[in-house]
C-alpha cells in the first residue's frame, strides 16, 4: 500500500475547527467515535498516553488538543496511515510520535515503555461479520484481524500500575470486550452512547483501571442527537455533528477508584 496522493485527501474540522485532519476520501474516515474517546481520557498535563491503531490521529490529536504538555504516542499497522498521522501531528503542532508496527507483536522500543493511559478504537466487526470494503485500508480498519482479546493484552502490558485503559467499541461487541478483560484490570466502567433518546446504545465506551479493585459499574447513557429523528441533509448534519463535538468535552465519568 503506498501512500496517499494529495487529490485522495480532504482536510476536515474536528472539535469545532480546533483541529483539522488529512482523511483520504474513500479509505476509513473518522468520525465522532475518536472524539468521543479522546473526551473520555482523564489525561494530566505531563503524562504518557499510547493509542493503539492510531489511524491518521484522530483520537489522540483530539486528545492532545483538549490537554496540553502530554507525551503522545501512537502505533499504526498501515504506513499510508502513519504518514497521514504524523503529517497531522505537524499540521496540527501538536507532538506525536508515530511507530509503526502490529500490536500483537509490538516493536522492541515500544515494549520499553509503560504508559499513564492507553486508548484504543478497534475494528468494530468479527471477521465474516460485516461484507469487506473496497478499499483495503478501510476494510483493515473496520473488520478484526487481530482478536479483540490481544488488543486488550497489548493496552494492560503497556500500562503502569493504576494506568487506565479507554476503548470505543459497537454494543454488541462489548460482552467479548468484557470477557476479554482479564484479572490485570479492574474498577471497570461502561458508558453507553445512544444515539438519540429512547433509542438502543450503538457504541460503548469502557473504561478499566490496571490493579483497580473497584465494582463494575453501568453508567447512565450519553444521548448524541437532539430530536426525534434526522432530515438527512448536509446542512442540518454537520451542526448537528459540531454540537457533539463540543459536547464531548465534558463526558459524565465520575471519579474512578
Amino acid at each position: 500500500m503506498t501512500d496517499f496522493r494529495e487529490d485522495q485527501l480532504s482536510c476536515d474540522d474536528f472539535l469545532g475547527g480546533r483541529l483539522r485532519l488529512f482523511q483520504p476520501l474513500t479509505g476509513y474516515r473518522a468520525g465522532v467515535d475518536p472524539v468521543f474517546l479522546a473526551a473520555s481520557v482523564p489525561a494530566r498535563p505531563g503524562q504518557t498516553v499510547l493509542e493503539l491503531g492510531c489511524g491518521a490521529g484522530a483520537a489522540i490529536l483530539c486528545l492532545g488538543r483538549r490537554v496540553s504538555g502530554l507525551d503522545l504516542t501512537g502505533i499504526e499497522l498501515q504506513p499510508p496511515y502513519a504518514a497521514l498521522a504524523r503529517r497531522n501531528s505537524d499540521l496540527n503542532t501538536i507532538p506525536l510520535d508515530i511507530v509503526e508496527g502490529d500490536i500483537s507483536a509490538i516493536p522492541a522500543a515500544l515494549r520499553q515503555r509503560q504508559f499513564d493511559h492507553v486508548i484504543a478504537n478497534p475494528p468494530y466487526y468479527r471477521p465474516g461479520a460485516h461484507s469487506s470494503a473496497s478499499d483495503a485500508g478501510r476494510a483493515m480498519a473496520l473488520g478484526e484481524g487481530t482478536p479483540l482479546a490481544a488488543w486488550v493484552d497489548a493496552a494492560a502490558r503497556r500500562l503502569i500500575h493504576r494506568g487506565y485503559l479507554h476503548m470505543i467499541v459497537k454494543a454488541d461487541r462489548l460482552p467479548d470486550l468484557l470477557t476479554a478483560c482479564d484479572s490485570r484490570l479492574g474498577s471497570i466502567e461502561v458508558l453507553p452512547l445512544v444515539p438519540r433518546a429512547g433509542r438502543a446504545a450503538e457504541l460503548m465506551i469502557l473504561r478499566a483501571r490496571k490493579g483497580g479493585k473497584a465494582a463494575f459499574r453501568l453508567h447512565h447513557g450519553l444521548v448524541l442527537h437532539e430530536g426525534t429523528q434526522h432530515p438527512g441533509d448536509r446542512d442540518h448534519y454537520v451542526p448537528e455533528i459540531s454540537r457533539v463535538q463540543r459536547e464531548a468535552a465534558a463526558l459524565p465519568w465520575p471519579e474512578v477508584r
